[in-house]
């Protein structure tokens, strides 16, 4: 059989790498800087661009898009070419892939920072990067699909599966949640409101960590781990069993992010029932790579790229067992909104992706280079370096958690609240945020001890940018296939739309009722629209992050309503664009905040919140004070809201202004009769008016029947 000669493009593999390496650094010195600002506020600097609330979005996407997103992309080019048998469909399309996807990395990195913030999590990025997003999307869709229409292999490896899951799934749900209505050039409001945009967000949340953190891994992992251990797959069954109902389940498991919210109860209740199903998919999957070591566990001792896999693929497990666990209501209950979820969630990053990003880098890199890793007891050094990190940060998290669950909830034998003072909880757990930071400290170091191997590798080789490469023409089709998953993988285009209906089902069933049965959210009639000067402050609060730290979601439990008031109601949100309930509560819950303390403590906390709350973790805000409101946009702001359903009349509209000076003039005459004298148009004024507007269009008291009591 005649063979056809070819290069596979090696280059675009080592600037995805490198990328990685950089963007890896950077991501993680971020979320150190942020991790000691929760100790030691004051290490922002007294800079406005530099606050927790700001910068914990560019921290987040600069891991999960620039450091994990470039790891995907080095190991798509690499073992998508070597499977299929072909280089990649254009190395245009490649370069535009790579310099787009930089781009685009960059100019969230200067945006987030300024306060132009959707404040949705994980997509926290303006229209105008969104749309970005979209178009370097579809370059590699492109790039990839055309790489498998003209391939040598007939047959698409399970690794491939897995990428095309991966695209097609990501396209749907950035496109989803990503729905805004422009106002400016750097300004939109989402379309959804209130439960509606909770529950696309969390679809969307949930599943960015499924179809962007853990399938393009898992492709890898089928691919990569093979070769690191020279065996074969464990099981070919197995993995197919794996793929299609991981794929199906995952996409229904987004609300268990929304237990005991407004969020319809139906909904929650098929978000708890396929995340414990979850765990069986998930564990499939963990099983397979591990028995992929079967017969290899001796190379695990000398061979630092296994010894990463193997801790990758555990904590992968653990991961994926801690999801489903944290879905019981019971166990919900207690571990939501504490630190819980931030160990959870940093096992998965550090452990999962980080170590297999690791595994692959020091795998890929010496091949490409055709030479030998520089220092394989560096690379040791690094594995028990990272591995105590990950050690140092998550099991402080995880106590620090049960400290807090435990004292939020806890009552005296009187039955009043234990510790009703927020702030209690926060200077209990403090030396656990302290080891927190020292453990990213010791991941970071890890990092930067890989980058000086990987840099010595590369000085000591030379990279091989075409490597020579042989395969004979695709064959023509057989109807010899007895398996129907096997002809399957002959046909690209139809395993795409199939994967495309298993992941659309789940959201579908949960999105399409929740948005056209008005029963689903219940309105009422007192709930107004926000003021202008409401408007304004409240697109402070998102501008400065305070999202990050608080939630405006007050779920029915007795400790809850006793410490913050009456639970939160789904129609007290329909003219909320976006949502702003949070997932972590570092600081209190302020939905029911508005009139609870007069207009000078909110001035005098945001000046300095030592002086109302003496020890607290929060930044201070002084530049609200000097700076001016901008209210170019105000009458724009208030037409897109009228379009997306919020009843503004004309004549609102046309006095927006004089409303809001009017608003503004009422708080500073208060204020100054406390011996502050601020000016009317100061962005503060605007905060302070968002802050006392916040839970005070209900007043009645909540049903007995309907509190839980966490004592029973």
């Amino acid at each position: 059989m005649q063979l056809e000669q070819f290069n596979y493009d090696n280059k675009i593999v080592r600037n995805f790498g490198i990328a990685t390496i950089i963007w890896g650094i950077v991501g993680m010195s971020i979320g150190l800087l942020i991790a000691t600002q929760l100790v030691w506020p004051a290490m922002n600097f007294g800079i406005q661009f530099s606050t927790f609330g700001r910068i914990r979005p560019v921290h987040t996407n600069a891991i999960i898009f620039a450091f994990v997103g470039n790891a995907i992309f080095m190991g798509v080019y690499y073992s998508l070419q070597r499977v299929l048998r072909a280089r990649m469909f254009s190395d245009l399309l490649s370069k535009i892939h790579f310099w787009g996807w930089q781009l685009v990395i960059v100019a969230s990195a200067i945006t987030l920072p300024l306060g132009l913030t959707t404040s949705h999590e994980y997509a926290e990025m303006e229209w105008p990067i969104d749309l970005g997003i979209t178009l370097i999307w579809v370059v590699f869709g492109v790039n990839m699909f055309g790489t498998i229409i003209k391939r040598r292999e007939r047959h698409m490896y399970v690794a491939v599966w897995f990428y095309i899951a991966t695209f097609v799934t990501v396209a749907v749900l950035h496109i989803v949640n990503s729905i805004q209505l422009p106002v400016s050039g750097w300004k939109s409001y989402y379309v959804y409101s209130g439960v509606q945009d909770a529950l696309v967000q969390w679809w969307y949340g949930h599943n960015a960590v499924a179809f962007f953190l853990t399938t393009p891994f898992l492709g890898m992992m089928y691919y990569f781990l093979p070769k690191m251990a020279n065996r074969p797959v464990y099981s070919y069954k197995l993995s197919i069993l794996h793929f299609w109902s991981l794929i199906f389940i995952y996409i229904w498991a987004g609300p268990h992010h929304l237990l005991y919210t407004a969020l319809p109860g139906w909904v929650q209740s098929l978000g708890v029932a396929f995340s414990i199903m979850l765990i069986a998919p998930s564990w499939g999957g963990m099983i397979n790579g591990l028995l992929t070591l079967r017969g290899a566990w001796d190379k695990v001792r000398t061979e630092p790229v296994l010894k990463f896999m193997v801790v990758a693929l555990t904590c992968y497990g653990m991961a994926t067992f801690e999801g489903p666990m944290l879905s019981l209501k019971q166990v919900n209950a207690i571990a939501h909104f504490t630190d819980w979820i931030v160990a959870h969630v940093h096992v998965g990053a550090l452990g999962w992706n980080g170590f297999m990003t690791f595994a692959i880098l020091y795998w890929l890199i010496p091949r490409i280079y055709r030479t030998e890793l520089y220092s394989k007891k560096l690379a040791s050094a690094h594995f028990w370096i990272g591995t105590l990190g990950i050690l140092f940060y998550a099991i402080p998290m995880y106590w620090a958690a049960v400290v807090q669950g435990l004292m939020w909830k806890e009552f005296t034998p009187e039955g009043v609240l234990k510790y009703p003072n927020f702030l209690a909880t926060t200077l209990e757990i403090i030396p656990m945020h302290m080891m927190r930071a020292f453990g990213g400290a010791l991941y970071l170091g890890g990092a930067i001890l890989m980058t000086y191997n990987l840099v010595k590798t590369m000085r000591q080789g030379k990279l091989l940018a075409d490597e020579p490469a042989q395969a004979p023409a695709l064959l023509p089709l057989t109807t010899n296939e007895k398996s129907t998953h096997r002809r399957l993988e002959r046909k690209p285009v139809m395993f795409m739309v199939l994967a495309l209906i298993a992941i659309l089902i789940g959201g579908v069933v949960e999105m399409i009722p929740t948005f056209t049965i008005s029963s689903n959210i219940p309105t009422i009639a007192s709930v107004k629209p926000y003021t202008a000067l409401e408007i304004q402050g409240r697109d402070l609060y998102i501008r400065e992050g305070c999202v990050n730290c608080h939630t405006q979601s007050i779920r029915p439990f007795r400790s809850e309503t006793a410490r913050y008031g009456e639970y939160s109601k789904a129609g007290e949100y329909v003219y909320d664009h976006p949502f702003l309930w949070g997932s972590k509560r570092t600081g209190p819950d302020l939905h029911r905040i508005g009139g609870k303390y007069p207009n000078k403590w909110h001035f005098d906390h945001l000046l300095d919140p030592t002086i109302t709350s003496p020890g607290s973790i929060m930044p201070v805000y002084p530049w609200l004070i000097d700076q001016e409101l901008d209210n170019s946009l105000l009458t724009a702001k208030l037409k897109a809201m009228r379009t997306l359903g919020v009843p503004y009349s004309d004549q609102e509209i046309a006095h927006a202004q004089a409303d809001l000076d009017k608003q503004a003039q009422a708080i500073v005459d208060d204020l100054k009769k406390n011996q502050v004298n601020v000016l009317a148009n100061r962005e503060i004024i605007a905060m302070i008016a968002y802050l006392q507007r916040l839970g005070t269009d209900i007043k009645a008291e909540p049903k007995q029947d309907e509190i839980v009591d966490e004592q029973n």
